[in-house]
């Protein structure tokens, strides 16, 4: 496997062709995503991602396979977050379950731009100054020590949101949801609809988020290709796996507990590199098991209603 720009091409081809097929043949009707379908998709993103990262293996060796991997685990379980943001913001504005899937699809569509160009400059910029990776390492140390210390429940107050205030101001928007669409034509004049506020709030929900989740795996690697595409890879599910545990996001309520650890973890393995080296496999493990331990704890003491 070549990381030259023909592969590059080939790749971001190989991506938008999914996304394609995904909304144009198989989303093509406005439709609420079941349970079923949802758990079908999510099997199927992580298969064909498992299936790439064995290419990864094969083609740039064991050390690169078990980065990727990492890497893609580690932006799987932060995405954990973002789901529930989506899921009170579209309960907040009331979008109903039929229109959420193409609000996430552009959202995810947004999402790989704008990661593409952290990745680029945050890449670029360690690689030039490599003394940035030990603010980095601090950074991700006090990250994971104030989500540890967090109640786990994000915070969201779109009445309030900067961004929402400035759409209020300067866009006229229709009160009505218009059929799902974004933007509509009434009287010769182009309204914005409240279904494209919510677009504007998942893509901003996404670059907040993303400041945790791409530090964290440039430090894992500085290696672009392996960073840019084992996030690809994560967000291409990351609708499927919404609709997939919607319902269930409660149950995973000592879920940033595990989060904070591994922020906290990765910081530390890149503040003390020089003295006590951990090796890929070791940090893979290290990252499984408190995935696996912050489940299962939610599992065992179940979150009390109010």
């Amino acid at each position: 496997m070549e990381n030259t720009p023909l592969f590059w091409l080939a790749f971001t081809v190989f991506v938008v062709a999914l996304l394609l097929l995904d909304l144009l043949v198989f989303n093509r009707q406005a439709h609420e995503i079941r349970l079923r379908e949802a758990l079908g998709w999510s099997a199927f993103w992580v298969v064909l991602s498992l299936c790439f990262n064995g290419l990864v293996y094969r083609t740039m060796g064991h050390h690169a396979g078990l980065q990727w991997l990492t890497g893609y685990l580690v932006e799987k379980a932060l995405s954990v977050d973002n789901l529930f943001v989506f899921l009170l913001i579209f309960t907040y504005f009331k979008v109903p379950p039929q229109y959420q899937h193409r609000v996430l699809f552009w959202g995810v569509m947004g999402a790989l731009l704008l990661r593409a160009i952290f990745i680029l400059v945050g890449g670029a910029l360690l690689a030039r100054f490599h003394f940035l990776i030990y603010p980095l390492g601090a950074f991700l140390v006090f990250t994971g020590i104030r989500m540890g210390l967090s109640k786990g429940d994000p915070e969201i107050d779109p009445e309030n949101n900067p961004v929402v205030r400035f759409l209020s101001r300067h866009l006229p928007i229709t009160r009505q949801l218009e059929a799902g669409k974004f933007f509509v034509r009434k009287d010769g004049l182009h309204f914005a609809t409240p279904l494209f506020v919510v677009l504007v709030m998942v893509e901003t929900t996404d670059v907040m988020f993303a400041v945790d989740s791409i530090p964290a795996i440039l430090a894992i690697t500085r290696d672009t290709f392996i960073v840019f595409t084992s996030n690809v890879f994560a967000l291409l599910g990351l609708r499927a796996m919404y609709f997939a545990l919607a319902s269930m996001m409660r149950l995973f309520h000592h879920l940033h507990y595990g989060l904070s650890l591994i922020l906290v973890f990765i910081g530390a393995k890149i503040l003390l590199e020089n003295m006590v080296p951990i090796p890929m496999p070791v940090a893979l493990g290290v990252v499984g098991t408190l995935l696996v331990l912050s489940v299962v704890a939610s599992l065992l003491w179940p979150k009390r209603e109010a």
